[in-house]
């Protein structure tokens, strides 16, 4: 448990615990939306009866309309307490830099176990899809908490003068 809570930033009393899963909620609920986008783009572009382009590059295209879908509505609702500077464009720009560097190593893992279920172990496509987007969203979710709007508060924090204590 400490190894988690070093390394990527993991709470570790039961209380921060809870706000943890809670906002892993959220990301879940977001991450929903953009299942949904992610689906309705891949049967768009890789069903034989629509346009039947190659799997790997529709899995590529979906999924980035999809992180932008979800980068909007984490930045909006599931992140946005954590004291980061929504009115500038410039800070707005670099979040969904670090999100969009994030979820491009999870489109990686996810085109990789795709192929794998579907032309490996003939799993359905669109199951395969699922298995895919759900194993890569906790991969998103602590990098982004470590890395992405998280890494903004600490630095906040780091910066505030301790207090001296009450005598």
């Amino acid at each position: 448990m400490s190894f988690l809570h070093n390394s990527i930033g993991v709470p570790a009393d039961s209380e921060k615990w809870s706000a943890l899963l809670k906002r892993y909620g959220k990301f879940c609920v977001v991450g929903g939306s953009g299942l949904v986008v992610d689906m309705g783009i891949i049967w768009l572009l890789a069903d034989s009866s629509r346009m039947a382009m190659n799997l790997a590059l529709s899995k590529v295209i979906a999924a980035e309309v999809a992180i932008l879908n979800n980068f909007l509505w984490n930045d909006l609702w599931t992140f946005h307490d954590l004291g980061v500077e929504r009115s500038r464009w410039r800070a707005r720009l670099t979040r969904l830099g670090k999100f969009h560097l994030i979820c491009l190593a999870g489109i990686a893992w996810s085109v990789l176990l795709l192929n794998l279920q579907v032309y490996w172990l003939h799993v359905n496509v669109y199951s395969a899809n699922l298995i895919s987007i759900v194993a890569v969203s906790i991969w998103n979710f602590l990098l982004n908490l470590r890395f992405g709007w998280n890494n903004e508060i600490k630095r906040q924090t780091e910066l505030m003068p301790a207090t001296a204590p009450h005598r």
